[in-house]
């Protein structure tokens, strides 16, 4: 279940100008039920909370039931964002199955790098970024605060503590979803990572952004090695 991270991660920042992240209200707590090709996984939350001048965000992960019996999944991402939607840190603690992580990176926007540590293997690495580099949670809270018309297509790059994505971002149309908490308009966005030209395997995300001032996700889903992950808001509104 290695990409409920890149997941909701995976994807979504948008243009190269800073907006600002108040299109949601802060705190902010979403609830989603996890879905593991077909099968109930688990449960995340998608949180935000003021931290002085700037913003924290978390996801958590965790599995339930026969899933967790036989792949445990217990994962925690956070990420710290200037009040524009920049990220400053970024932090991962993973436990998927057999696979374990943990790592950490700070951007620096005004050197353009990014500096990340490897926790377990004790590696330290520097990378070259650009101005408009996010990581993989800020980057879903920095597109709910922008345009959405369907049509619309969106460049970028996530850095995931080890590479520099390149991300391009379609918003497909808009759709009526249901959800157990009732049927919501939507706008249906799409995302595809590369590196070197190669298209990622995992991690390929499509939301559905409430089509209103909030774009709050009420749905998300992400493709892995094995079968695909869906997370259905279940409550937080």
């Amino acid at each position: 279940m290695e990409n409920l991270r890149i997941q909701i991660c995976t994807i979504l920042v948008l243009v190269l100008a800073a907006v600002p992240a108040a299109a949601f209200p802060i705190p902010e707590r979403l609830i989603y039920e996890a879905t593991w090709s077909g099968i109930k996984a688990g449960s995340a939350i998608l949180e935000v909370t003021p931290q002085g001048d700037e913003l924290r965000l978390t996801n958590t992960i965790r599995s339930t039931g026969v899933v967790s019996a036989f792949f445990k999944i217990d994962d925690r991402i956070e990420s710290v964002i200037t009040r524009a939607g920049k990220p400053k840190f970024f932090r991962e603690n993973k436990r998927e199955g057999s696979y374990r992580a943990a790592r950490e990176a700070t951007f620096n926007f005004t050197t353009l790098r990014a500096n990340s540590v490897d926790l377990l293997k004790k590696i330290e690495q520097t990378d070259p970024i650009t101005p408009g580099t996010y990581d993989s949670l800020s980057s879903i809270y920095f597109i709910r605060a922008s345009d959405l018309p369907p049509g619309r297509s969106l460049s970028f790059e996530i850095y995931d503590t080890k590479h520099l994505w390149n991300t391009e971002v379609r918003v497909v149309q808009r759709q009526e979803v249901k959800t157990p908490l009732g049927k919501f308009k939507t706008v249906m966005v799409t995302s595809r990572l590369r590196h070197n030209g190669e298209e990622a395997k995992v991690g390929n995300t499509t939301f559905w952004f409430t089509d209103d001032s909030r774009r709050i996700p009420v749905k998300i889903t992400s493709t892995m090695k094995v079968g695909q992950v869906t997370l259905t808001l279940v409550g937080g509104l």
